[in-house]
């Protein structure tokens, strides 16, 4: 007796025609994966590696479930539904972007703001609804309750809205779009998965299958997930794979990208070290200046050690991102630590203060930088304004001569990386106090007290109790600090006009990053910078993580 007897007959039918359903699925994939480098389609190298891959993936397990559904197991069950519903999600993507859905989506932002009074019409249909319910009931037929005559309201306001947002001809305009080859197959495609996986999802066919509650859960868990796994693999995993290919690659945006090994890294690493006889030697007299441009050189007695690079302004570009997080994870951790101390007392006013130091994280970065462009302006800005009052004073109370610096902070090379260490740890500073309060409340107060009745101090206190025991909270707190000043980039580039500073004073990794892939369009070299700075982000983390584990304070 086979597998498909036991069963009622429409059940078998529903089985049988699975079957051949993911047999031809296998069938179609696999010819879709060989017409991809036989069809003589003009795609890049990457995206027949990608396609293909899918294809003859998609093909083995179609088999595969064909297989399952043959035996009658749970797990066919599973990998048509797998694969089914990953397919509805392309034919969808396919068909918004054949209908060119997402140019729509501009126009009608664009023409939204004029049908918004009319859905005030719509809030107040709803309002008319609900107050059927409140009002005292009394005999009156359906036609002329207030529901009926809200839902009328609600209805005529949302049809006058779609008029005057010009909906009605956007729809129009998506379905002639539709009625193209693709949009067609697109459209033919979702219908057929849908119906696969409403199928699947019939209790007739899941019994059929040995389905289990746990089967079920699983099924739903995973649905609900898959929004966002998807959005995940395609949004952020798919491009970090991407962007690692394309780092050997000389891709810009427009062209086929080639094929080039390591050459992009090998012109980020290619540096060299060479001796000065005078600390004024030329560049030229030590270095090849076709190839090599001077970042910087060592002065050591009457020599000195000249380093050039082939790629001066990567090297610059590093040097400035360490001074920016050797001087912003301090100025943004220690005064964190010390203001959550002040927070976590039993002070009146204590929440106010807890909240006004935390605006500076939630704040946008574009208005905070603009603001503080405007403190920072030479003439007019409030900083050198109070730096001449206090100058002025004191030379007036002990009679100095103090000249006024004027201090140009954004157009001076000296100070311009200031500037942007000042915003960063002044931004950064109320959120890791938060973070430090919450493991500070953590803390046993039985500790403290014990430590009184010993005769400990308010320092020993601290020393020995609060920073031990916070050990776990400063490790997050400068790990995160740390990795999120290694990525400057937003003030750099709203507060500097140019970017860059004075000089290249503050060019950072992300930004020449982003003027290499985005201004210059050299993606690949773009994508070789971010790898390289994911290295030395991840460097930096292991070593945190390697003196917390060596740490043992907290444990003992």
């Amino acid at each position: 007796m086979t597998a498909y007897s036991q069963v009622d007959p429409k059940t078998n039918l529903v089985l049988r025609i699975h079957f051949f359903w993911r047999i031809l699925f296998a069938i179609l994939a696999a010819a879709g994966a060989v017409y991809i480098w036989v069809g003589g389609m003009e795609t890049a190298l990457w995206q027949k590696i990608l396609i293909s891959v899918a294809l003859a993936m998609a093909s083995i397990f179609s088999a595969i479930g064909a297989v399952q559904i043959s035996r009658r197991n749970h797990s066919g069950r599973m990998i048509s539904l797998v694969l089914d519903y990953l397919a509805f999600v392309v034919c969808l993507v396919l068909m918004l972007n054949t209908g060119e859905i997402f140019i729509g989506i501009d126009a009608f932002a664009e023409t939204f703001p004029k049908g918004i009074p009319y859905l005030g019409i719509t809030v107040v249909g709803y309002f008319l609804s609900t107050m059927d319910e409140y009002l005292p009931q009394k005999k009156q037929t359906s036609e002329n309750s207030l529901k009926v005559v809200g839902r009328w309201v609600m209805l005529a306001g949302f049809a006058i809205f779609l008029l005057q947002v010009d909906a009605i001809n956007g729809i129009i305009y998506f379905l002639g779009k539709l009625v193209q080859p693709m949009g067609i197959a697109s459209v033919i495609g979702a219908v057929i998965f849908s119906i696969s996986i409403w199928s699947m999802m019939r209790d007739n066919v899941s019994q059929a299958l040995h389905a289990k509650t746990d089967h079920e859960q699983v099924i739903n868990g995973w649905l609900f997930l898959s929004p966002n796994l998807l959005g995940f693999l395609i949004f952020f995993a798919g491009p970090l794979i991407l962007s690692f290919y394309f780092s050997f690659t000389d891709s810009d945006a427009f062209n086929t990208p080639n094929w080039i090994g390591f050459e992009n890294y090998a012109k980020i690493l290619n540096v060299r070290f060479a001796w000065l006889s005078t600390p004024d030697q030329f560049a030229r007299e030590v270095v090849d200046i076709k190839v090599y441009d001077e970042v910087g050189r060592f002065l050591i007695g009457d020599g000195g050690i000249l380093f050039a690079a082939a790629d001066k302004f990567f090297w610059l570009a590093l040097r400035n991102t360490l001074v920016f997080v050797l001087f912003a994870v301090p100025l943004s951790v220690i005064p964190a630590l010390v203001l959550s101390n002040v927070l976590n007392s039993k002070l009146p006013g204590m929440k106010f203060y807890r909240a006004i130091y935390f605006m500076p994280s939630i704040a946008a970065v574009v208005g905070i930088s603009l603001v503080w462009q405007w403190l920072y302006n030479a003439t007019v800005g409030y900083i050198n304004y109070f730096i001449t009052v206090g100058i002025e004073f004191w030379n007036n109370l002990f009679n100095l001569a103090v000249v006024d610096p004027k201090i140009q902070w954004v157009s001076d090379e000296k100070t311009a990386l200031l500037s942007i260490i000042i915003i960063a740890a002044w931004q950064t500073m109320g959120f890791n106090t938060v973070l430090f309060l919450a493991g500070l409340q953590n803390i046993p107060g039985e500790l403290y007290e014990a430590a009184t009745v010993d005769g400990a101090g308010a320092w020993d206190k601290f020393w020995s109790i609060t920073l031990p025991m916070l050990a776990p909270t400063t490790f997050y707190v400068v790990s995160t600090t740390t990795i999120q000043a290694m990525q400057v980039f937003e003030q750099v580039f709203i507060l500097m006009n140019p970017a860059e500073g004075p000089n290249n004073s503050t060019i950072t990794l992300v930004l020449y990053l982003y003027r290499s892939g985005f201004q210059n369009f050299q993606q690949g070299y773009a994508s070789a910078i971010a790898w390289v700075l994911f290295i030395v982000i991840f460097g930096i983390t292991l070593v945190q993580f390697q003196r917390q584990r060596q740490s043992s304070i907290y444990e003992s």
